[in-house]
């Protein structure tokens, strides 16, 4: 990986950073790509525009120190991805998949964002996801662009009620919202202490929230800890499983089976079980 700075701009080029992979791959519900061909989000306080050419990720007018500091982690740029990609090729279904999607990289995004986000994609599709978060920034959040918002605190959620959400029509997820937010504003789930307790104990905190199950606290601890050995079942994944790894997946993949599930996932959807499930 190489990064430079020129122009107020920081510049990362990596084989393995692809902007429509990584964004757009059911991780992450902020970005959307404009008819320009650039992406744009918010992450934090700040709304990013982003621009890929060829293997290069440029990051437009971002000062270097709050690259450094902010988004440096956000977008997991320690990760060697050619070390962990070479181990996962021992596999040669894992190496089939990489090729489809070779750019993609797992976020680490704020964990309460991630846990309200996972929340509220429950038995919905992204298009859907995205429109009721979007929803939930422009009424709760702070306003930091022309359409740009904050994600709303746990704070500020916690003082509402069901009957406030009813306008990013979240359904029967807004109950959910509200327990998880009160949770979270009064100290029953810690977030710094998802990352470094055991994970069956960090599985048990997230539990506590009404429902959060397996599937959501696997990609909130996959997403936004860094809990690569966290493994999100859905649908997809598990066709794969039946499909491809009945007893269970390979060695290679060891304490980093989360990254390996993306990989299975964009695979499954988008090439080759669509015609063999």
């Amino acid at each position: 990986m190489q990064i430079t700075y020129a122009d107020n701009n920081v510049y990362i080029t990596d084989a393995h950073f692809g902007l429509e992979q990584t964004l757009d791959c059911g991780q992450a519900f902020r970005f959307a790509k404009t008819p320009d061909g650039l992406w744009r989000g918010v992450v934090g306080r700040r709304e990013l525009t982003l621009e890929q050419r060829g293997q290069t990720v440029i990051l437009c007018h971002m000062p270097r120190d709050l690259f450094k500091s902010v988004y440096y982690r956000y977008f997991a740029l320690d990760m060697d991805y050619d070390q962990i990609l070479a181990v996962f090729s021992a596999d040669e279904t894992l190496k089939q998949a990489i090729g489809m999607a070779d750019g993609l990289r797992v976020l680490r995004q704020d964990k309460w964002e991630t846990i309200c986000s996972f929340i509220l994609s429950q038995n919905n599709n992204i298009p859907r996801i995205k429109g009721i978060i979007a929803r939930l920034c422009a009424c709760f959040g702070d306003r930091i662009g022309k359409d740009a918002y904050t994600f709303p605190t746990a704070q500020t959620l916690a003082a509402l009620t069901v009957e406030d959400l009813a306008p990013i029509r979240a359904g029967f997820r807004a109950k959910y919202v509200i327990d998880a937010a009160q949770k979270v504003a009064g100290g029953i789930i810690d977030l710094s202490a998802l990352e470094t307790l055991p994970i069956d104990r960090a599985r048990e905190m997230l539990y506590q929230i009404k429902g959060v199950g397996p599937k959501v606290a696997e990609c909130i601890l996959l997403f936004s800890c860094s809990r690569f050995e966290a493994f999100p079942l859905d649908v997809w994944i598990k066709r794969v499983m039946a499909a491809l790894y009945p007893d269970g997946l390979p060695v290679c993949t060891t304490g980093m089976e989360g990254i390996a599930q993306q990989y299975l996932f964009y695979y499954a959807r988008n090439i080759r079980l669509k015609s063999q499930i």
